[in-house]
């Protein structure tokens, strides 16, 4: 028997027919699956990055009303308050109609806000008492989806709703001041611990004359009157005094002391943060302070002791008195100025600016006497808060100021959070950190 050939089995054109609408349904389900992703994903991106930019707003608001809520009341409700209004301005602005629309006008309960005494946590609401940092959270904002359903409806597993989350952290950061009032205090190099309260052989509280008179003996020296050269004599100084000077210095560098007492310059310039104008200066340029009260009649330089109405003055936490009564000081403007924030305020000044009575000064090491123009080593910088104006005699232009643990300052912050710092400092953005710990969320 003859074995039978084999052959392949033809294949014709009528067998062929349908194969291409079979690779035309795959490719274009291929391309609706690709469309999905470019569509949704990039509105995806283009959202959380603008949720992102809404949070991190809202948190340095927060942060920057709780910095100056200090030793007021409804501290936490108010903070909280200025966030949310700060995540509602961004929603509102041009280009976030979506993100308005998911907040309803009720920021509330779209974002959480909570408060913390260290950027590590743990956060809460209303907080610690003494909160500095605070966290904006953003925990599902629902987006639209385009092509997402679709998707969905394929099966495709773990895709879940469209949605962005956000958060952002914000605190006070240590930084060199860039608006430093021309004047410097003696300060002792050994006794420097900030963990025990001590800087520089200042306590919180402690009031000092700042700028000495004529008759009083200068820790610099003869001649001096603690001023420094800040560049060209008296228009400098009443420039500086006012709060219009641009010096850096930072810690090791050198600054070098003005001599003469420059009677006029001094009040002149430091006397607009209390609403007084004499001279080149004008409330336009240099408004006053949101308080500008201070106790009459002024303090005095008595042979090295303040005084005030003939007794000493002494300071307790904060708290001025003389003879068992009270004199104005740090913590009575404190209070007013957070309140005046808080908008609960009276004697609040139109037109005033908080921390106007807080100054930035050099913090020098003036080991050995020191005559007329001298160069003195930078140790720190200290905040003081100025008590009254200056007079506008040579034995009454005395600045006399209490020293305050931490002011706003205008530089640039610093990479990592403090835990115990002092002088000026400028509230910037975190990492978020999972609580108690240094280790960073990642949605941060």
């Amino acid at each position: 028997m003859n074995s039978r050939i084999q052959r392949p089995f033809p294949v014709t054109p009528r067998r062929q027919r349908g194969s291409v609408t079979v690779l035309m349904v795959i490719a274009l389900a291929a391309i609706t699956m690709m469309a999905a992703l470019a569509l949704d994903g990039s509105h995806l991106l283009l959202n959380k990055t603008r949720l992102q930019n809404a949070v991190d707003a809202a948190a340095l608001s927060g942060a920057k009303t709780l910095s100056q809520l200090t030793g007021g009341t409804n501290i936490a409700s108010t903070t909280r308050t200025a966030a949310l209004n700060t995540l509602t301005l961004n929603a509102n602005a041009t280009g976030n109609t979506e993100l308005a629309t998911a907040i309803g006008g009720n920021a509330g309960t779209f974002a959480v806000v909570e408060l913390a005494n260290s950027v590590y946590g743990p956060f809460s609401y209303p907080g610690p008492a003494n909160a500095t940092y605070v966290r904006v959270t953003v925990p599902s904002y629902r987006l639209t989806g385009f092509f997402w359903s679709f998707v969905q409806s394929l099966g495709t597993p773990g895709l879940g709703n469209k949605a962005v989350a956000a958060m952002a952290t914000a605190g006070p950061s240590p930084t060199s001041p860039c608006d430093l009032a021309p004047l410097m205090v003696c300060g002792d190099p050994t006794q420097n611990s900030p963990s025990t309260g001590v800087f520089w052989g200042f306590h919180f509280g402690d009031l000092q004359d700042l700028k000495s008179g004529s008759g009083t003996k200068s820790a610099i020296g003869p001649g001096n009157f603690q001023l420094l050269d800040f560049g060209s004599g008296g228009s400098t100084i009443r420039q500086d005094l006012a709060g219009g000077g641009s010096v850096c210095r930072s810690v090791g560098q050198n600054v070098t002391t003005q001599p003469g007492n420059q009677v006029g310059p001094v009040s002149q310039g430091l006397n607009t943060r209390f609403g007084q104008y004499s001279g080149p200066v004008s409330a336009t340029d240099y408004p006053p302070d949101l308080i500008v009260s201070y106790s009459t009649p002024v303090i005095s330089n008595n042979s090295g002791t303040l005084q005030y109405k003939g007794q000493n003055v002494i300071s307790s936490g904060g708290t001025l008195t003389a003879g068992g009564k009270a004199v104005l000081g740090y913590n009575d403007w404190l209070a007013s100025s957070a309140a005046c924030v808080a908008g609960t305020g009276s004697g609040c000044q139109s037109g005033g600016v908080f921390e106007r009575r807080m100054l930035k000064i050099v913090i020098g090491d003036c080991t050995g006497q020191n005559n007329g123009a001298t160069s003195i080593p930078v140790l720190g910088f200290g905040c003081y808060f100025v008590v009254q104006p200056a007079g506008g005699t040579g034995g009454t232009s005395e600045i006399f100021g209490q020293f305050v643990q931490e002011c706003e300052g205008d530089n640039v912050p610093g990479p990592n959070p403090s835990g115990s710092s002092y002088g000026p400092q400028i509230i910037q953005l975190y990492k978020t950190y999972i609580s108690n710990s240094g280790t960073p969320s990642t949605d941060s």
